[in-house]
């Protein structure tokens, strides 16, 4: 079955809802062999695209992940860009915000970290999170040191899509492709992962009481992830909402775009001019002797 990268892409300009929009569809795989074999496929085809990237140098890639706790962040990084060499690879995981970063915008701490030209960089959770846990928990906006005025609820999250929209339409224009990666997880596959969690002892680890806490809200969070993607899919940087309650479905979509994304650029290894071809050839003479 061929994957349709366009199928879980968030139109630009319609309203998305997200009760209308599946968490799992038909897989792509009709058994975990041929699951493997599939996504063996893609890293190897993106491993040969990144090195192409990394040699052109032209473009940066920015790809960011978003996700209800145990929606499969890490485990689509690591599966997917497993092929990927690290030296044209960044991976960065944003968390609660230190003292020095509350002391500059919300973009400041995210910016600092993107992608150079000819690398891939990865963001698992974002500067996404200022319109979404911020927008959840209110209290984490009132800490965050600004007057009263620029947090006027009224106003705040409306501002903050357009920064954030302008900084990827900046972004793009200087040559960085931002790709969007909602794990559209329902509330039910999330309960089961965290059951796991619990059950097994070697995933124990990756369990906290916030897990439930944060679960509470999921009804807030659904609103706020529904606002968030319609108001900031775009042309130059799509949000794709991907059915998330299969892991294995969701890393072989995942990576399908990303394909797709590094197959439209332009992109060729740089040619050898006619002194550098006569360089390498006085090499290889030294060599051969």
């Amino acid at each position: 079955m061929k994957i349709d990268s366009e199928d879980f892409r968030v139109p630009p300009r319609k309203k998305l809802k997200l009760s209308e929009w599946p968490t799992i569809v038909k897989p792509i795989y009709r058994s975990k062999k041929e699951y493997q074999k599939l996504l063996e496929e893609h890293v190897r085809e993106l491993s040969w695209l990144q090195q192409l990237h990394y040699a052109t140098n032209r473009y940066a890639v920015l790809l960011i992940f978003q996700g209800m706790d145990s929606a499969g962040k890490d485990g689509a990084i690591r599966h997917v860009m497993s092929g990927v060499n690290p030296q044209g690879c960044e991976v960065f995981s944003f968390k609660q915000p230190s003292a020095e970063e509350l002391e500059h915008d919300f973009l400041w701490r995210t910016t600092c970290r993107l992608p150079e030209r000819g690398r891939i960089g990865i963001f698992n959770r974002s500067y996404y999170e200022e319109v979404l846990v911020v927008r959840v928990h209110p209290e984490i906006l009132r800490n965050q040191g600004l007057s009263e005025e620029l947090r006027d609820e009224k106003t705040i999250w409306e501002e903050r899509y357009r920064s954030m929209v302008d900084l990827e339409r900046h972004l793009y224009r200087n040559g960085t492709r931002t790709i969007k990666i909602f794990l559209h997880l329902s509330q039910e596959e999330q309960r089961k992962r965290f059951l796991e969690r619990l059950d097994e002892p070697d995933k124990n680890w990756k369990f906290s009481l916030s897990d439930i806490h944060e679960r509470k809200y999921w009804k807030h969070y659904k609103k706020a992830y529904e606002d968030c993607l319609n108001a900031t899919s775009t042309h130059h940087a799509p949000w794709y909402a991907v059915p998330a309650d299969d892991k294995e479905n969701a890393r072989l979509i995942v990576s399908q775009i990303v394909l797709d994304t590094l197959k439209g650029l332009k992109m060729a290894y740089p040619k050898t001019t006619e002194k550098r071809r006569l360089e390498l050839q006085s090499i290889r003479k030294e060599l051969v002797k």
